[in-house]
């Protein structure tokens, strides 16, 4: 028997089980990509005014390390390509992600993939199957984000080179998912690893293409999809850098693979004593053994991010006294004050969207326990229904509000040192990054609520929260109504700093999320414990 026998029956399943999420991520980002196209053509319709837009991007490099950089602003594709590239890239390298992680270590957490390997299954058919759909999905949306651009008028090459590029990134990410796999022993771990490479991938690409030269950028396969220059003199050598490292990955997931047994990690957990120290008695102090090792590296990770925007933060006000076309921009991006205040409160904003993953994360970590059949022990003791998951809860909420914390301070140190004022800065931008914790919050609430009532459907708080960043990043350029982008919890926070802030939005948010989660905790309360 081959080691990849069964895996069309395989990739069959995975469609199968996936029947619903994959078609909303390839509907989706095309979807996006498209409309983005259309809404520049009505912002940006003469050429002076893309020109104008460009050289103010080009000239500073606080907006190339938040953005990118244009390589052809006088064309509507070159700004489309600028605008949406970076956010269809980070998209379709989640979709990789999640999908690979979801087929693989997942299955052998549970135990499902034991029972599928006792079966006519090869030994690597497993790993096959979820890598192929994977970039399958990830071809599905080159060629429809292609299909979308072209639609738009817009040229065929440089469409192609568009969709192409997005999809080698999520090709890369679908071989970095297939490794962090082999690594562990769970799937949150392996996915972990994984976005954290992301993560990394991105400050790279920031790091790059703030500098004068572009060194970094090349580093970073989120680097690789804006270098191909869509809709400016394509550049498809580029296209080596991906097949070479998605196969490069992949091959040593292979390999690593057949290492190991199934269930386990190369990195084995490490064991803990045999008797637990008074200060693991408690449901709460249980929950931070559990949660802490996570909240370290998003604590680090913001504190990296945070710092490196606040150094920037003073060099986006140096062409606002020639280009007050700029001023006007990021007026409308970040909030009505200075332009380097309207910056931060940008910056400030997609790290408040960002800490809504962590307290999702976290938030549905006791269904991970569940799932696993650790929680039926616990709650077998002296602990109630409502204590077990409330511990876990502590940490999702103070946890995000921890790494909010940490990357205002850093910001605020970082902008303050470089203008003479450091307190006062760190002080101020801090609170404006806290300003930020009344709607990741209201995730954290969504993601108990599903826990309490859906079990099975937890999975939707990620797909919620996807919704809520696209409406906040893109809900005003795509032109959609008002009322659709106030079901996001985003829409309602002050843009501080930069606005005066007003604390009766933020109060009704906290009601919400306070609702949500009393609400989850009561539907858990109710319900059986189950395990898939």
């Amino acid at each position: 028997m081959s080691a990849l026998t069964g895996t069309g029956t395989l990739v069959r399943l995975a469609l199968r089980r996936d029947r619903l999420r994959l078609p909303i991520w390839v509907v989706v980002i095309p979807g996006l990509v498209t409309a983005t196209a259309s809404a520049i053509v009505e912002l940006y319709p003469t050429m002076g005014e893309r020109l104008a837009l460009g050289l103010a991007i080009g000239a500073n490099p606080a907006l190339r390390a938040l953005t990118g950089p244009i390589f052809d602003p006088s064309s509507a594709g070159g700004l489309t390509a600028w605008r949406v590239t970076g956010v269809a890239a980070v998209l379709t390298s989640l979709l990789s992600v999640l999908f690979v992680t979801r087929h693989t270590r997942a299955e052998e957490e549970t135990g499902r993939a034991e029972l599928i390997g006792a079966g006519t299954v090869g030994r690597h058919a497993l790993p096959a199957a979820a890598v192929l759909v994977a970039g399958a999905a990830n071809l599905a949306v080159a060629l429809l984000s292609a299909l979308g651009l072209a639609t738009r008028g817009l040229p065929v090459s440089g469409a192609l080179a568009f969709g192409l590029s997005v999809a080698g990134t999520g090709w890369v990410f679908t071989g970095v998912a297939a490794l962090t796999a082999q690594l562990t022993e769970t799937a949150r771990a392996a996915n972990a690893i994984a976005l954290a490479v992301l993560g990394l991938a991105f400050l790279l690409r920031a790091a790059g293409d703030a500098a004068d030269g572009d060194t970094l950028s090349w580093l970073s396969p989120l680097g690789w999809a804006q270098r191909v220059r869509a809709f400016a003199d394509e550049r498809w050598t580029v296209f080596a850098l991906f097949a070479v490292a998605a196969a490069a990955l992949s091959a040593v997931a292979h390999l690593l693979a057949g290492r190991r047994d199934v269930g386990t990690g190369l990195l084995s957990s490490r064991r803990g004593p045999a008797t637990a120290a008074p200060r693991l008695s408690g449901p709460t102090a249980l929950a931070w053994r559990l949660h802490r090792g996570v909240l370290l590296g998003w604590v680090i990770a913001f504190a990296v991010v945070g710092a490196v925007f606040g150094a920037l933060a003073l060099s986006v006000g140096d062409i606002v006294d020639d280009n007050p076309q700029l001023a006007a921009l990021m007026a409308g991006f970040g909030g009505a004050g200075a332009v380097v205040d309207a910056f931060l409160a940008t910056v400030m904003s997609l790290l408040g969207m960002v800490a809504a993953g962590y307290a999702v994360q976290a938030a549905l970590r006791p269904r991970a326990e569940e799932v696993a059949a650790r929680a039926e022990p616990v709650l077998a003791a002296a602990v109630s229904r409502w204590r077990w998951p409330a511990g876990h809860l502590v940490w999702a909420l103070g946890g995000a509000t921890t790494v909010l914390a940490v990357a205002g301070l850093a910001a605020g140190l970082a902008h303050g040192i470089r203008v003479g004022d450091p307190a006062g800065q760190a002080l101020r931008i801090t609170g404006a990054a806290l300003a930020q914790a009344p709607a990741v919050w209201v995730m954290a609430g969504v993601a108990v609520l599903l826990f309490g009532f859906v079990p099975r459907l937890t999975s939707l708080a990620w797909a919620v929260l996807g919704a809520f960043v696209l409406l906040g990043q893109l809900g005003r350029l795509l032109g959609i109504d008002e009322r659709i982008q106030d079901l996001s919890p985003f829409a309602h926070l002050p843009r501080v700093p930069g606005d005066e802030a007003t604390f009766g939005p933020l109060a009704w948010l906290v009601v919400v999320a306070a609702a949500l989660v009393l609400a989850g905790l009561a539907g858990f309360r109710r319900r059986d414990l189950t395990g898939g």
